[in-house]
């Protein structure tokens, strides 16, 4: 068993479900996970629209109907985690109640409805676990983590497991909004002014700048659907900095409701996209990134990565969703196991290159190969496909997204390529796309010998011998030797440029 597997092959770890409340700035929002994990997921996903951040840039206070709404959405949230069998409940209240001074007052209400404290955020605490959110949710980050909200903007650095000091700054939407009064050019100034002697941004150079908040989600949605993407998931989305810059230039230059597809972002957000445009255009200005990332895991995923133990969140999220897919779904979780075991020999046999990465996406490939067995024999790679490209995985970029979907699908369908959008393919390199046929073709043979169940693999090993690929069936395994095995070997070998051959 590989490294990266320890940990994650056990199957699923039984728990009570956990839930987040985020009583931010623009909203009030509720996520139940299934339970505590490396890689959560969502069961339940709810927000209220209470704008509690607006007037406090001018008045100072929370905006009396702007409460009564988070409380109303409070008790209904409430509620909902007693109906669904919450365990742990963690609330957590951040720019808007920590600036304004009727704000212990709010937080004490909070309390009391939902029967748990309420945790008031600093901004260098909501810093910090908003580039946590980053570290459980992007393998290897490297780069400056930004949370834009509706009352503020936490910028912290991230390398790898490390995050550095984390700075708040009163530049979230609604604040940036009312201190401008409405006007973008005012606006630019007070960004300008703020962030110009930022360190943060000044290591920023040539490295990622990760996106986190829902203004920012908003501005790569659109951007997405300019371009006519593939994929509609946000998480992994990265946009060339350049090509960002360009976009946020449009986003406040033209009036907001001509934008190709603005129907989807809420009428809500869409007067604060101007202003998280500003503000995105003068750190890509400042920094000089490389990329942007846009992320969905934030503040809430960092609590919950938090409250691992230091092995717990060393273990792949990527590999450990895949394992819980593979128990939940597949005919056999310890044939998926065998599988990595049986590529693994046979792709160092090969001499086919492979990075660390590319391993890595072919280990996660294995376990979810046997998803879709319970669709009809026509659809099992297209379903496959739809699944992988639009599942809640994190720790994965698109790319490697369409790597896993692509190399299933090869699985189910062989090499045809005739009903798969282009556009999908699009998002792997020539190498990627080589690798996902490879490991596609390989799959066919592996379970065509083994019929999806265990304890065939181990002792029907495929590898590249004085320059033949050969599938040895030998004793008991002998009658499995077949004119479509015989085809599927012989599909494989011409794509790594071998010579096919079985033992008996």
């Amino acid at each position: 068993m590989s490294d990266m597997m320890r940990g994650a092959s056990n199957g699923l770890v039984s728990g009570t479900p956990v839930a987040v409340i985020d009583i931010g700035s623009n909203s009030v929002r509720l996520v139940v996970y299934e339970r505590l994990s490396r890689s959560p997921t969502p069961i339940f996903n709810e927000k209220a629209s209470c704008a509690l951040g607006r007037e406090v840039a001018t008045t100072g206070r929370l905006n009396a109907d702007a409460v009564a709404k988070a409380l109303t959405a409070l008790r209904r949230f409430r509620v909902l985690c007693d109906r669904m069998g919450v365990g742990t409940l963690r609330v957590i209240a951040t720019a808007a109640a920590r600036d304004a001074e009727n704000g212990p007052d709010f937080v004490a209400a909070c309390t009391e409805i939902c029967r748990t404290e309420v945790e008031l955020l600093s901004g260098k605490r909501e810093a910090q676990l908003s580039a946590m959110g980053i570290i459980s949710g992007v393998h290897h980050a490297n780069g400056v983590v930004g949370d834009l909200g509706g009352g503020s903007l936490e910028l912290a650095d991230v390398h790898g497991q490390h995050i550095g000091s984390g700075v708040t700054f009163q530049l979230g939407g609604l604040a940036l909004q009312e201190r401008s009064e409405n006007s973008l050019k005012k606006a630019d100034k007070i960004v300008k002014d703020a962030l110009a002697k930022e360190t943060r941004l000044e290591h920023l150079k040539g490295r990622t700048f990760y996106a986190v908040g829902g203004t920012w989600r908003a501005v790569a949605r659109l951007h997405m659907f300019q371009r006519g993407y593939p994929l509609h998931v946000m998480h992994g989305y990265v946009i060339p900095a350049k090509e960002a810059l360009e976009f946020v230039r449009l986003l406040r230059r033209v009036p907001i409701d001509t934008l190709s597809r603005i129907e989807t972002v809420s009428d809500v957000r869409r007067p604060l996209l101007a202003y998280g445009a500003v503000v995105l255009e003068h750190i890509l200005r400042i920094g000089k990134p490389s990329n942007v990332y846009i992320s969905a895991q934030g503040v809430r995923e960092g609590l919950l990565f938090e409250a691992l133990d230091a092995d717990e969140r060393k273990i792949d999220p990527l590999i450990a969703a895949s394992a819980e897919v593979n128990t939940l779904r597949s005919r056999s979780p310890q044939h998926g196991d065998e599988l990595i075991a049986w590529t693994d020999r046979f792709m160092a046999s090969s001499g086919i290159e492979e990075s660390h990465e590319e391993k890595r996406l072919r280990h996660a490939a294995c376990l979810l190969a046997d998803m879709s067995w319970r669709a009809h024999p026509d659809y099992r790679g297209e379903q496959s496909l739809n699944l992988i490209a639009n599942a809640s995985f994190i720790g994965l970029d698109h790319p490697g997204r369409a790597f896993l979907a692509l190399a299933i699908y090869y699985r189910h369908m062989g090499l045809v390529d005739e009903d798969l959008s282009p556009r999908i393919r699009e998002l792997v390199s020539t190498r990627l796309l080589d690798r996902a046929r490879i490991l596609g073709a390989a799959m066919r043979v592996g379970y065509i010998i083994s019929a999806a169940m265990p304890g065939t693999l181990p002792i029907a090993p495929m590898t590249v011998d004085k320059g033949k690929l050969v599938l040895r069936l030998e004793g008991e395994l002998a009658p499995l030797a077949s004119e479509r095995i015989i085809s599927r070997l012989r599909t494989l070998a011409r794509l790594i440029g071998r010579e096919p051959a079985v033992v008996t």
